[in-house]
């Protein structure tokens, strides 16, 4: 039996096919769920073992990015994915979903529950950025999803990406940072990109992993004299999630 999946999708989240596709090439059974199925009946996440908020607009990114998406979520699946986290269940956003769950106070990780110690804003170049970048891990921070990877490139397209913790919650934030910008693109605090919880289980990344599964999506893959016989760092990344759920 493959891990099931839940992919949100709807209401301005338009990377639910990807993120599937790429699930599925991980080993998982993606099953695409609009947000509303999903708020209406909170016991679908009862047979999944991994929740992902794909890219996008949720609600138009009215008032703030992933804000609406956060304040649905919370209101109707406060304590449903509480349990899910508790269980050790997975859940990974990606850009916009990212952005959800800072809204939701789920990363960066607080000892106060639902407290945001963080949150994502407007680049400061004041523009959407949509280009490849290079990404790097921190070993110091344990993060089982990018097991096995350690620089390597994704995509990223965003307006509101930059990482700002409060003042008192820098050295925190920190401590949960497995993933940076190798260089400066958006004005993140200490170039983050990416937050994980202690526990391992919850991942949120502005960049898109599920626009790297193949080679041949990387801008640069003709210069390559063969493709490489490894999984791309997009499919890894998937691929650590189903070996977490599948030990």
């Amino acid at each position: 039996m493959k891990p099931t999946a839940i992919v949100l999708t709807g209401d301005g989240i338009n990377c639910g096919d990807e993120t599937s596709f790429a699930l599925q090439l991980a080993g998982f059974d993606p099953l695409l769920t609009h947000t509303s199925d999903l708020l209406g009946n909170p016991k679908l996440l009862k047979d999944a073992k991994l929740l992902a908020l794909p890219g996008g607009f949720s609600f138009g990114d009215e008032i703030a990015s992933g804000k609406v998406l956060a304040i649905k979520l919370e209101a109707a699946l406060k304590e449903s994915l509480k349990e899910f986290v508790n269980e050790g269940k997975l859940v990974i956003g990606i850009c916009n979903g990212f952005q959800c769950l800072v809204q939701l106070g789920l990363l960066p990780e607080s000892e106060n529950d639902g407290v945001r110690l963080a949150s994502l804003s407007r680049n400061s170049g004041k523009k959407f950025i949509n280009r490849w970048v290079q990404l790097s891990v921190d070993s110091k921070v344990s993060c089982p999803w990018l097991e096995g990877l350690t620089e390597f490139d994704l995509p990223i397209r965003h307006g509101e990406g930059r990482l700002s913790p409060a003042k008192e919650s820098e050295d925190a934030v920190k401590k949960q940072a497995p993933l940076r910008y190798s260089i400066e693109v958006n004005g993140s605090f200490d170039r983050i990109s990416g937050l994980t919880n202690a526990k391992g289980n919850v991942f949120g990344l502005m960049p898109h992993p599920e626009a790297f599964v193949r080679w041949t999506q990387h801008p640069s893959w003709t210069r390559l004299t063969s493709l490489p016989d490894k999984s791309p760092p997009g499919l890894k990344i998937f691929q650590n999630a189903h070996s977490m759920v599948a030990n």
